[in-house]
């Protein structure tokens, strides 16, 4: 037989993190042979937080990412040659359509934040989020002072 004073000595109270205590991590990934969708997967997972147990929804909660190799981001299938990344310009006709292998070509950056753009909260916080995300096309960064650890995906 339990007391009611017992049972509520021993209430658990839920943690909600705020925004000035949240330590921040970096993390590397090297993008190399790795399918765009499931690598843009977890790098949003980490940059919203969701992998630490102190995660709170309304709070930037966190690790910065950098993402080297970009150019070597694996697309399965055929999606480097039939796949459409579109763009407008703002003008009448102005649609443009380019494949998602000339895009790694051009300007690999654009292609990972973008997917990993999509899958972050549509609102300020995700905007928040997605500048902590670091995108470099080759082997070079200038982060090696914030001593990354490496993020397997």
């Amino acid at each position: 037989m339990r007391t009611e004073h017992a049972a509520s000595a021993r209430r658990r109270e839920t943690f909600v993190a705020k925004a000035g205590q949240v330590e921040r991590q970096w993390k590397i990934v090297d993008a190399e042979g790795v399918p765009l969708g499931r690598l843009a997967a977890d790098i949003a997972v980490v940059l919203m937080g969701k992998h630490r147990p102190e995660y709170t929804p309304h709070v930037d909660t966190g690790d910065n990412v950098v993402v080297i190799n970009a150019s070597k981001v694996g697309l399965t299938g055929t999606k480097a040659d039939n796949k459409l990344k579109y763009h407008y310009t703002g003008y009448p006709g102005g649609l443009k359509a380019e494949t998602f292998g000339k895009v790694r070509d051009r300007k690999p950056e654009a292609l990972i934040e973008d997917a990993v753009r999509r899958m972050l909260p549509k609102n300020r916080l995700g905007r928040v989020m997605l500048k902590k995300l670091k995108v470099f096309p080759g082997t070079e960064h200038p982060y090696e002072s914030q001593q990354p650890e490496t993020m397997k995906v």
